[in-house]
């Protein structure tokens, strides 16, 4: 019976973290309740799975999907923050956390990242929370490709502006003339 459990639990995690864009690894001790509801909610809300498991299931799912690299990293308590469709969402919504809530303590913090195939250590995880979400490098990049536009529109609308007083200073010339 104990056997058919860790069988499934291992399947479920596997299928939680099967074609996941970023997997975060969380050394989460020193957390209450409390706080880990706020954690859990802000995840959630960030559309990532936030969860803790064993870590001798964490690392059965992940063998048989083919990582080993985070084999040396479970260790200790283990959360994992998992995304399949941002790979800057866990790493941003846990910093975000710890500054907002957690305040000037130094946890929770980042074990390891899995992010696109791709190791990150702490330092790297923290860079990468620090960029802007992904809604906004698209308005950044979209206003990019705008600005040439609007200074051209600008361009055109100062020349026709230019003419128009051209004509009217003509058309008043010719009126006082007759």
């Amino acid at each position: 019976m104990a056997q058919i459990y860790k069988i499934d639990k291992v399947a479920e995690l596997k299928e939680r973290l099967d074609k996941a864009k970023a997997i975060v690894l969380i050394d989460y001790k020193g957390i209450n309740i409390e706080e880990v509801d706020n954690l859990r909610e802000r995840m959630r809300n960030s559309e990532v799975d936030y969860f803790v498991s064993k870590n001798t299931f964490i690392r059965k799912a992940l063998n048989e999907l083919g990582i080993n690299e985070l084999d040396q990293y479970l260790k200790g308590p283990t959360a994992i923050a998992v995304c399949k469709i941002d790979e800057v969402s866990p790493a941003r919504e846990l910093a975000k956390f710890v500054k907002d809530v957690m305040e000037e303590k130094d946890f929770p913090k980042f074990k390891i990242g899995l992010i696109d195939g791709e190791i990150m250590n702490i330092d790297e995880l923290n860079k990468l929370a620090k960029l802007p979400s992904r809604e906004e490098l698209l308005g950044r990049v979209l206003s990019g490709f705008n600005a040439p536009i609007t200074g051209f529109v600008g361009v055109l609308s100062g020349i026709i502006r230019k003419f128009v007083f051209v004509v009217d200073a003509i058309a008043k010339d010719k009126a006082e003339q007759n």
